[in-house]
Protein backbone atom coordinates (compact mmCIF):
# COMPACT_ATOMS: atom_id res chain seq x y z
CA UNK A 1 0.00 0.00 0.00
CA UNK A 2 1.04 3.59 -0.86
CA UNK A 3 -0.09 6.35 1.30
CA UNK A 4 -1.34 9.87 -0.03
CA UNK A 5 -0.18 12.61 1.38
CA UNK A 6 -2.96 13.27 3.30
CA UNK A 7 -2.70 9.93 4.96
CA UNK A 8 0.93 10.53 6.21
CA UNK A 9 1.77 10.59 10.11
CA UNK A 10 4.08 12.00 12.02
CA UNK A 11 7.12 9.74 13.15
CA UNK A 12 7.51 11.59 16.32
CA UNK A 13 4.38 10.18 17.35
CA UNK A 14 5.18 7.22 17.73
CA UNK A 15 6.91 8.18 20.76
CA UNK A 16 3.40 9.44 21.82
CA UNK A 17 1.52 6.02 20.83
CA UNK A 18 3.74 3.42 22.57
CA UNK A 19 3.63 6.09 25.56
CA UNK A 20 0.08 6.12 25.63
CA UNK A 21 -2.59 5.54 22.47
CA UNK A 22 -4.88 8.08 24.30
CA UNK A 23 -2.23 10.64 24.42
CA UNK A 24 -1.34 10.03 20.87
CA UNK A 25 -4.60 10.43 19.51
CA UNK A 26 -5.33 14.01 21.60
CA UNK A 27 -2.24 15.26 20.05
CA UNK A 28 -2.38 13.97 16.35
CA UNK A 29 -5.97 13.38 15.76
CA UNK A 30 -8.10 15.87 18.26
CA UNK A 31 -4.92 18.68 17.65
CA UNK A 32 -4.39 19.21 21.85
CA UNK A 33 -0.89 19.79 23.18
CA UNK A 34 0.35 21.37 26.42
CA UNK A 35 3.88 21.85 27.58
CA UNK A 36 5.61 21.15 30.06
CA UNK A 37 9.49 21.23 31.40
CA UNK A 38 10.32 17.92 29.89
CA UNK A 39 8.61 18.66 26.22
CA UNK A 40 10.20 22.03 26.38
CA UNK A 41 13.94 20.60 27.01
CA UNK A 42 13.61 17.98 24.77
CA UNK A 43 12.35 20.61 21.53
CA UNK A 44 15.86 22.84 22.45
CA UNK A 45 17.88 19.64 22.33
CA UNK A 46 16.47 18.65 18.87
CA UNK A 47 16.68 22.29 17.94
CA UNK A 48 20.58 21.99 18.44
CA UNK A 49 20.55 18.96 16.72
CA UNK A 50 18.76 20.25 13.43
CA UNK A 51 21.00 23.22 13.30
CA UNK A 52 18.93 24.64 10.42
CA UNK A 53 18.92 21.48 8.32
CA UNK A 54 23.07 21.93 7.72
CA UNK A 55 25.48 19.33 6.60
CA UNK A 56 29.26 18.52 6.82
CA UNK A 57 32.06 16.54 5.56
CA UNK A 58 34.42 15.28 8.20
CA UNK A 59 36.82 13.31 6.03
CA UNK A 60 34.94 9.66 4.68
CA UNK A 61 32.05 10.94 6.98
CA UNK A 62 29.45 12.85 5.92
CA UNK A 63 26.67 14.40 8.62
CA UNK A 64 23.18 15.68 7.67
CA UNK A 65 20.90 17.78 10.90
CA UNK A 66 16.97 18.44 9.57
CA UNK A 67 16.57 15.88 7.06
CA UNK A 68 13.07 15.85 5.90
CA UNK A 69 11.63 12.04 5.32
CA UNK A 70 9.16 10.35 4.13
CA UNK A 71 7.79 6.45 3.57
CA UNK A 72 5.05 6.28 1.22
CA UNK A 73 4.70 2.32 2.19
CA UNK A 74 4.58 3.15 6.21
CA UNK A 75 2.32 6.06 5.84
CA UNK A 76 5.05 8.34 7.51
CA UNK A 77 6.85 11.71 7.74
CA UNK A 78 9.01 13.36 9.81
CA UNK A 79 12.54 15.08 10.30
CA UNK A 80 15.56 13.05 11.09
CA UNK A 81 18.03 14.75 14.20
CA UNK A 82 20.93 13.54 12.36
CA UNK A 83 21.88 11.40 9.57
CA UNK A 84 25.44 9.74 9.09
CA UNK A 85 26.86 8.80 5.99
CA UNK A 86 30.05 6.59 6.49
CA UNK A 87 31.80 5.68 3.44
CA UNK A 88 32.01 2.09 2.99
CA UNK A 89 32.96 -0.74 -0.07
CA UNK A 90 29.17 -0.85 -0.34
CA UNK A 91 25.80 1.36 0.58
CA UNK A 92 24.02 3.99 -0.91
CA UNK A 93 25.26 6.42 -3.15
CA UNK A 94 24.75 9.96 -2.30
CA UNK A 95 23.90 12.59 -4.71
CA UNK A 96 27.36 14.83 -5.15
CA UNK A 97 29.55 12.72 -3.31
CA UNK A 98 32.02 9.94 -4.85
CA UNK A 99 31.55 6.22 -3.45
CA UNK A 100 29.01 4.41 -1.67
CA UNK A 101 28.09 5.50 1.96
CA UNK A 102 26.20 3.23 4.75
CA UNK A 103 23.69 5.45 6.16
CA UNK A 104 22.93 5.93 9.95
CA UNK A 105 19.79 7.22 11.87
CA UNK A 106 20.67 9.17 14.99
CA UNK A 107 17.69 10.63 17.30
CA UNK A 108 18.52 12.62 20.16
CA UNK A 109 16.36 12.45 23.35
CA UNK A 110 16.75 14.50 26.23
CA UNK A 111 16.56 11.90 28.70
CA UNK A 112 18.33 7.95 29.44
CA UNK A 113 17.04 5.03 27.68
CA UNK A 114 13.28 3.80 29.02
CA UNK A 115 11.64 0.47 29.66
CA UNK A 116 9.73 0.73 26.77
CA UNK A 117 11.12 1.14 22.97
CA UNK A 118 9.78 3.93 22.26
CA UNK A 119 12.95 5.81 21.44
CA UNK A 120 13.77 2.62 19.66
CA UNK A 121 10.76 2.18 17.36
CA UNK A 122 10.85 6.26 16.23
CA UNK A 123 14.58 5.85 15.28
CA UNK A 124 13.54 2.55 13.67
CA UNK A 125 10.97 4.78 11.59
CA UNK A 126 13.79 7.16 10.44
CA UNK A 127 15.58 3.88 9.17
CA UNK A 128 12.41 2.70 7.24
CA UNK A 129 12.08 6.13 5.62
CA UNK A 130 15.99 6.42 4.75
CA UNK A 131 16.01 2.87 2.89
CA UNK A 132 12.86 4.01 0.90
CA UNK A 133 14.15 6.96 0.05
CA UNK A 134 18.34 5.75 -0.41
CA UNK A 135 17.31 2.38 -2.23
CA UNK A 136 19.06 0.81 0.50
CA UNK A 137 19.29 -1.72 3.85
CA UNK A 138 20.55 0.02 7.18
CA UNK A 139 22.06 -1.98 9.73
CA UNK A 140 21.83 -0.03 12.94
CA UNK A 141 20.49 2.73 14.75
CA UNK A 142 21.46 5.24 17.40
CA UNK A 143 19.68 7.19 20.02
CA UNK A 144 21.97 9.61 21.90
CA UNK A 145 20.67 10.39 25.47
CA UNK A 146 21.39 14.04 26.95
CA UNK A 147 21.50 12.70 30.40
CA UNK A 148 24.27 10.09 30.19
CA UNK A 149 25.90 11.37 27.37
CA UNK A 150 26.09 8.60 25.83
CA UNK A 151 24.83 6.58 22.58
CA UNK A 152 22.33 3.68 22.28
CA UNK A 153 23.41 1.41 19.10
CA UNK A 154 20.60 -0.95 18.15
CA UNK A 155 20.74 -3.63 15.10
CA UNK A 156 17.86 -2.76 12.98
CA UNK A 157 16.38 -6.10 12.63
CA UNK A 158 14.02 -8.44 11.91
CA UNK A 159 12.05 -7.94 15.34
CA UNK A 160 12.71 -4.85 15.17
CA UNK A 161 10.95 -4.01 11.89
CA UNK A 162 7.87 -6.26 12.36
CA UNK A 163 7.05 -4.22 15.84
CA UNK A 164 7.54 -1.09 14.13
CA UNK A 165 5.01 -2.02 11.34
CA UNK A 166 2.09 -3.09 14.23
CA UNK A 167 2.43 -0.10 16.08
CA UNK A 168 2.28 1.83 12.27
CA UNK A 169 -0.57 0.40 11.23
CA UNK A 170 -2.56 0.33 14.63
CA UNK A 171 -1.59 4.55 14.50
CA UNK A 172 -3.40 4.18 11.00
CA UNK A 173 -6.10 2.22 12.46
CA UNK A 174 -7.08 4.90 14.65
CA UNK A 175 -6.43 7.77 12.79
CA UNK A 176 -8.57 6.59 10.04
CA UNK A 177 -11.68 6.10 12.67
CA UNK A 178 -10.68 9.47 13.93
CA UNK A 179 -10.73 7.46 17.22
CA UNK A 180 -9.47 8.37 20.54
CA UNK A 181 -9.11 5.54 23.09
CA UNK A 182 -9.77 5.41 26.93
CA UNK A 183 -7.02 5.08 29.28
CA UNK A 184 -6.80 3.20 32.58
CA UNK A 185 -4.84 6.14 34.80
CA UNK A 186 -1.72 4.72 35.95
CA UNK A 187 1.72 6.16 37.74
CA UNK A 188 2.49 7.58 34.00
CA UNK A 189 -0.29 9.77 33.63
CA UNK A 190 1.47 11.82 36.25
CA UNK A 191 4.12 12.85 33.93
CA UNK A 192 1.77 13.65 31.27
CA UNK A 193 1.75 16.54 29.49
CA UNK A 194 -1.59 16.25 28.50
CA UNK A 195 -3.11 15.29 32.05
CA UNK A 196 -5.29 18.36 32.81
CA UNK A 197 -6.68 18.18 28.98
CA UNK A 198 -7.23 13.78 29.23
CA UNK A 199 -8.85 13.89 32.44
CA UNK A 200 -7.65 10.50 33.17
CA UNK A 201 -10.14 10.08 36.38
CA UNK A 202 -12.89 10.60 33.97
CA UNK A 203 -11.97 7.33 31.55
CA UNK A 204 -13.43 5.37 34.58
CA UNK A 205 -17.47 6.74 33.20
CA UNK A 206 -18.85 5.87 30.43
CA UNK A 207 -18.45 8.79 28.58
CA UNK A 208 -18.31 12.78 29.34
CA UNK A 209 -21.52 13.05 28.66
CA UNK A 210 -23.01 10.33 31.30
CA UNK A 211 -20.30 12.40 33.83
CA UNK A 212 -21.36 15.85 33.65
CA UNK A 213 -25.22 14.00 33.65
CA UNK A 214 -24.64 12.88 36.92
CA UNK A 215 -22.90 16.14 38.39
CA UNK A 216 -25.92 18.15 37.51
CA UNK A 217 -27.81 15.43 39.22
CA UNK A 218 -26.05 15.57 41.70
CA UNK A 219 -26.78 19.23 42.43
CA UNK A 220 -30.21 19.29 41.92
CA UNK A 221 -30.47 16.59 44.57
CA UNK A 222 -28.34 18.65 46.68
CA UNK A 223 -31.08 21.83 45.98
CA UNK A 224 -34.63 19.97 46.54
CA UNK A 225 -32.75 18.40 50.32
Amino acid sequence: MSYADDQLLSISGIQHFVFCRRQWALIHIEQQWEENLLTVSGNIMHENAHDNASSEKRNDLIISRGMPIVSRELGLTGVCDVVEFHKSDDGAIINGYDGLYKIVPVEYKHGEPKETDADILQAAAQAFCLEDMFCTKIDEINIFYGKTRRRLKVPFDYEIRERLKNVVNEMHSLYERRYTPKVKRSKQCNACSLKEICMPKLSKSDNVQSYIKKSLEGIFDEEVT
